[in-house]
């Protein structure tokens, strides 16, 4: 995905979900009502692009509380520069509620 290239709905609805603080997998795929196989291998690509960062949780923490361990996404500075090129182009992805997470 070059900086020239528009994203699709669906990849600019993940960058919204994950700019407004949903940060993982099965959160993304609530919020943004796509399915895993939409969301997961779009995950990826917007990684490998450079739009998203990841890093996994601690896997004991996470055993801890009974799951396993979540992969966090973040916006980078690119993604966020996408992000807001996007919201230009798809009006209907405003608003998402924000969360706020201790642990993201």
């Amino acid at each position: 995905m070059s900086r020239r290239r528009s994203l699709s709905y669906g990849a600019a609805a993940i960058l919204h979900a994950v700019g407004s603080g949903h940060c993982f997998g099965f959160d993304i795929i609530d919020t943004t009502g796509l399915t895993s196989g939409t969301v997961y291998p779009t995950l990826e690509r917007l990684e490998e692009a450079g739009l998203l960062r990841s890093r996994w949780e601690n896997a004991d923490d996470a055993h801890r509380d009974g799951r396993p361990a979540r992969r966090y996404f973040t916006l980078t500075a690119r993604g966020r520069e996408a992000l807001n090129a996007a919201l230009e182009k798809y009006k209907a992805l405003r608003p998402i509620p924000s969360v706020s997470r201790g642990d993201a």
